[in-house]
């Protein structure tokens, strides 16, 4: 009866496994989210088209993300350090509204308001304030390990002259030129009214909640023989800052080959799992325009703390928060230990998400689940093809040797 039983219970594994297998690819194929947000987009908002432009360098692109009971405002802002404030409303009739004489000002808080304040579910601000370069002699790739002198004195962003932002399309392009005449600083700023996934290296998944920069640093002149970068973050709050990083791994690098990580600094609720915002990153960058796993370099980032003079460096910080909000900053270094140089290819790029909730999660591609399905459905076949064989035999009973006697 003992042995009766194995084939059944094989059998049954089996068929769990076949059916979870066919789930995932169920929800692979056909669960992708189909919500889908309406974006608009209008550059320096409130500003009346009879009064001379703003002055060069300082643009305000405004992209409205209307959803079905809630709207996305993503203000992209290039006054002082390059600025991303994401505002969240649960409600279809939110709006922006500039001061503009304060806010070119630079000193007047609440120059800019999403209206009604009521209606503000959450907000959060990412500036890029600083990129650092240093000398990285003894080939380390580590900043932190390295001594003050190492470091060259950094690019402050803010100073930089920044051009290029325009409405044409929920998709803009700030660039500078931090050294020579070709040399040049982009951020490429994106939003997405559905979900779907970025056709270029890392290939982020990205959903309607969400948001994507590109920063490239492209014929940069090293100011020394061993120069590495590492590009400096601060992120501003209201009740619920940035606060900490997870890093979540995966066995599956299919859209990312070789990289099986994704980084996230996520703010929430004290006490609480619930996620009201993000930042997610691939540890990933490129050391060409044409990402290609050839050229891939691994990235790092510090542990986020502390850190002061968003407002200063930031005109829309300082016009929504007021101007001394509560900051917290982390570095992105480029590179590991043996990886080629920044003077070897003289560009770098990297790629992160800004968004709202719980950040996008990969799950297994079709190839992997097809890849898991064989591996395992293959030896639970044998296994119960050789019980059923076995258990046949044994219900025929004992066979005769089959030679005649002889007489």
């Amino acid at each position: 009866m003992a042995a009766s039983r194995i084939p059944g219970r094989r059998l049954s594994v089996f068929l769990c496994l076949l059916q979870l297998a066919c789930s995932c690819c169920g929800a692979l194929l056909g669960g992708a989210d189909t919500h889908r947000r309406k974006l608009s987009a209008e550059l320096n908002p409130g500003w009346n088209s009879s009064d001379p432009p703003p002055p060069p360098g300082v643009a305000l692109l405004h992209v409205r993300a209307l959803g079905d009971n809630d709207t996305l405002h993503f203000l992209f802002c290039s006054q002082g350090a390059p600025t991303l404030l994401l505002v969240h409303t649960n409600t279809t009739n939110s709006t922006v509204k500039v001061d503009w004489p304060g806010f070119l000002a630079r000193n007047t808080t609440g120059s800019l308001q999403v209206e009604p304040q009521s209606s503000v579910l959450y907000s959060s601000a990412l500036l890029f304030s600083r990129l650092w370069e240093y000398d990285d002699v003894n080939d380390t790739a580590d900043p932190q390990a390295l001594p003050p002198s190492s470091f060259l004195p950094p690019l402050e962003l803010q100073n930089f002259s920044w051009t290029g932002l325009d409405a044409a399309a929920p998709t803009a392009q700030l660039c500078a030129s931090p050294g020579l005449a070709n040399s040049s600083l982009c951020l490429q700023f994106s939003v997405f009214e559905s979900e779907g996934r970025d056709p270029m290296w890392p290939r982020l998944l990205h959903n309607d909640n969400s948001s994507q920069l590109r920063v490239w640093l492209d014929k940069l002149t090293p100011r020394a023989n061993h120069s590495r970068f590492s590009l400096e973050l601060q992120a501003v709050g209201g009740a619920y800052p940035l606060d900490r990083v997870e890093v979540l791994r995966s066995i599956d690098d299919e859209y990312t080959p070789s990289i099986f990580k994704v980084s996230q600094w996520v703010a929430s609720p004290a006490n609480s799992s619930e996620v009201l915002g993000f930042v997610q990153w691939k540890p990933v960058a490129y050391r060409q325009a044409d990402a290609v796993l050839e050229v891939a370099t691994p990235c790092r980032h510090s542990t986020p703390g502390p850190v002061g003079g968003a407002a200063a460096a930031s005109g829309l910080v300082r016009a929504f928060y007021g101007p001394e909000p509560p900051a917290r900053g982390l570095n992105i270094s480029f590179g590991m230990a043996g990886a080629p140089l920044y003077n070897t290819t003289r560009f770098l790029s990297w790629t992160l998400l800004v968004g709202v909730g719980s950040p996008p999660v990969d799950s297994f591609s079709l190839l992997v689940l097809v890849i898991m399905a064989v591996g395992l459905g293959t030896p639970m076949i044998l296994l119960l093809v050789g019980g059923v064989c076995v258990l046949t035999r044994k219900r025929a009973g004992p066979q005769g040797l089959g030679y005649e006697p002889i007489n």
